[in-house]
Formats: C-alpha cells, structure tokens, sequence
C-alpha cells in the first residue's frame, strides 16, 4: 500500500471485502495493512513490552526455580496476533502521521498499560456519551482515527466515514471472520444468535453486521442459562412475551420470537469460553431438530465454528497447567478483559486464584495482593495469599497482557515470598537463587 494518501472514489459491493463492503463510496485513504514501517518502531514496541524474565522463564521450559518456590508459566499466553498487529499499526500509525491529531475509538484492547501508552504518544482515546454512543465531535477531516481491535458498529464506521477523517482499521482478523458468518445469516434470513456480552464492543460490532440486510435479526445470549430459555421457546413456542423482556437490551430491534426463532445460525464473541460456545450451539441444535425433526433440520439451524484459535490456546494451555501441580494460579490482564475473565474462571474451579489488572497489584512489602474475584466486580486486597505451604504458584495472562507485565508478575511473586529472581536468573547463575535478607 503506497505511504502517501491516495483518493479514491469507488462504487463498493456489499459483498466485498469484510470492512470495505460497508462502503458505499470511499472517497479517502483507508488503511487495513499497516504502512510498512515496523523498523521504525520496533524498537518503541520492544522498549515497551518486551521482557528478558519471560524470555529466560520460556528458554527454562517454562518453569524457574528459586529457593523453595516454583512458579510456572503456561505455555500459550499474553499478546496473541491479533492484539500484537493492532498493538503495531496504532505504533506505525503515529510514526506516519506525526503532525496530526490521531483519535482512537475506545480502548484499542482491554489493557490499561496499552492504552495508557498510546495516551502518552498522544493518541486521544474517544470515549462513550452519556447516550452510549461514541463522542465524535471533536473529529475532522483532518484527523487520523484508529479502529480498535474489537472493531466498530456499522453505525460508527459510517459516521468516521462522513467526517472525512483518515481511518486505521486494526480490528482482529478472528473477528471478521465472525462478521462475515453473521451476515451470511443475514443475507439468507436467519437470525444470528450471538454467544457473547451485548456490552461488548466486539458483540456490538458482530451484531451490528445484520443491520445491511432487510430484516437481519440477532439475539445475544451470554450463557448457558440464557439459551436454554432461547431453546425453551423454540421447543415450546410459550412465554414469547418474557423472552423479549429478558433480551430487549440484547436483540435487534423489533425482535419477535416466533417469527425470528424460526431460522437460527450461531456465532459468538471470540473471547468467549470456548466449551461454553460449543455446548450452547449444540444445545440450540438439539432443541431445533426437537421442533423441526432432523431431516428439516439444514432449513433452519446453522452453526460453525467461529471460535478463535488464540482464545482456545490459551484457555487449553492453562488446563494442562492446572495439571502441574499448581497450588496457586495468578491471572494477570485488565479487569474488562473477557478473556483473560475466563481463563481465571477455569483456574478458580481447580485451585485458589487471583485475577491481577497490573503486576502492581502484588505488594512483596506488605504480602498483599490486589485482585478482582472470578464473578465479581470489584477489585479487594487480601494479605497472606502466597502461604508457606504454598510451593508451586501458576501464572498465566490474557491475550492483551504484554509480556513485561507478566515477567514484572513473576518476580513479585518471588519477592513475596522473600526470593529474589533477578540475581538467580542471571548467566551462569544457579536456578535455586537466594533469599533476600
């Protein structure tokens, strides 16, 4: 793609490419491929999120042992490619346009650390008006806006494209991958039923992908719970009225049961757990085939696997880590971060788990730890967590979690208990380190 900006003007098909079919003239640059300018910023990313402890934690397979404590790193976790790419063009992005106002719709991933940084590169983060809507108000024609990894609504993209503003569009390849399963649906009249949080950037963005279709429907569930109320309604065809109360905030507008449970395909938001995923499609293919038999079945259920594979690496890596002996897990990743929301929800079914936003959460002075309890809300503090019978603590981190974070992570976890990983890690150094006096 040529570095200078070019102006196109283009009669777009629906049915082209996943972010230029929303195009129906493109009359400016639009960018989805970076500026080929990693060399130049290389160095920032590396500076930024790279960490040696990680690297000599991997290169020890990863495992490291300090006095009496082992911790162990899942083997899938933190960055996935899709954060790292959008992580790279939100760089390259200020390296191409260094003399221009650059707004980002939101958070480019749930990651506090991140966005704090493209902050301090003087990247403006828009936020939400009081009605929901993103603020655009302060964007011009002669602003640059990055699109976030998540994506944006339909809505949205049309409104940056009628400000005239340059737009960056990092929004995860896994995630197109999604849309265009749901506007298949759409374009062929079936609802999207969407396992996934309707508050979810990403979900919004999915679900807003049917709207370019006369009648496109979707209904979001969130869980198990939700869609066997879904499937209650499909093999029963009672209690319309409650459905539509109970997801009036998560379906499409005008959403009628009984005409739009007729024909159903499944998506899900790519962070979701992934078994919870399947199981939700294979309870509303057992409730379809229950109302409409089996042989009728192609005429009004698809499903397929749009499950990403960073999302179910890292949940599968942190089974297999839970294996291992652990006896304490610590998640490290941002608190609004579904995935790594999951992954601490599968480590507190087997053992004891903190969920940390920041490294920083780990306080080695006073042996406390800063951490948001699987189900809940808010962060508490807790002293005593890391106990002396404690002697194999698991680590792992969500796919937006960069690497320093989760080295920072693992030498406070050491300190905790008095360790002092630095010097046991150094060349030549050997693994058992010693005790800080």
């Amino acid at each position: 793609m040529a570095l200078e900006r070019t102006r196109v003007a283009a009669r777009t098909a629906v049915r082209s490419a996943p972010r230029l079919h929303f195009l129906i003239s493109v009359e400016q640059t639009y960018f989805r491929k970076g500026f080929g300018l990693r060399g130049e910023i290389q160095g920032a990313l590396t500076d930024d999120y790279h960490s040696a402890v990680v690297d000599e934690v991997r290169a020890r397979g990863y495992s490291v042992t300090v006095g009496d404590l082992t911790v162990r790193l899942a083997q899938e976790f933190g960055f996935c490619y899709g954060v790292d790419r959008a992580v790279e063009y939100a760089y390259e992005t200020r390296a191409k346009f260094p003399d221009k106002r650059i707004h980002l719709v939101g958070e480019i991933i749930h990651n506090p650390h991140v966005n704090a940084k493209l902050e301090d590169m003087g990247i403006a983060i828009l936020a939400r008006s009081p009605s929901g809507d993103f603020d655009f108000s302060h964007v011009t024609a002669n602003d640059v806006v990055i699109l976030p990894a998540f994506g944006v609504t339909r809505d949205d993209f049309e409104r940056l494209r009628a400000m005239g503003a340059v737009l960056v569009d990092t929004t995860c390849g896994s995630v197109l991958n999604v849309w265009k399963r749901v506007e298949s649906y759409a374009r062929d009249g079936f609802t999207a039923v969407i396992h996934g949080k309707y508050q979810h950037e990403e979900t919004k963005a999915t679900a807003s992908q049917v709207s370019q279709f006369p009648g496109g429907r979707y209904l979001v569930v969130r869980d198990m719970a939700e869609a066997r109320l879904v499937c209650d309604f499909i093999e029963r065809g009672s209690g319309a009225d409650e459905l539509q109360r109970r997801f009036a905030a998560a379906s499409s507008s005008g959403f009628d049961p009984a005409r739009d449970l007729e024909r159903v395909g499944i998506a899900n938001q790519t962070t979701m757990l992934s078994s919870e995923s399947l199981a939700i499609a294979a309870e509303i293919r057992r409730a379809m085939t229950a109302r409409h038999g089996a042989a009728a079945l192609g005429e009004h259920f698809r499903s397929f696997d749009t499950i990403c594979s960073a999302t179910q690496d890292r949940q599968d890596a942190v089974l297999r880590l839970l294996q291992d002996s652990v006896e304490v897990v610590v998640v490290v990743g941002g608190y609004n971060s579904s995935n790594t929301n999951h992954l601490a929800a599968l480590c507190a079914e087997r053992v004891p788990t903190y969920h940390v936003q920041d490294a920083g959460c780990i306080v080695p002075e006073s042996g406390t730890i800063r951490h948001k309890p699987v189900g809940t809300q808010q962060e508490t503090e807790v002293s005593g967590w890391l106990t002396p019978g404690a002697h194999v603590v698991g680590v792992t981190a969500g796919a937006s979690t960069p690497n320093n974070k989760v080295g920072e992570a693992i030498s406070r976890i050491f300190a905790t208990r008095g360790l002092e990983l630095a010097a046991a890690l150094a060349p030549g150094a050997p693994v058992s380190g010693n005790r800080v006096s």
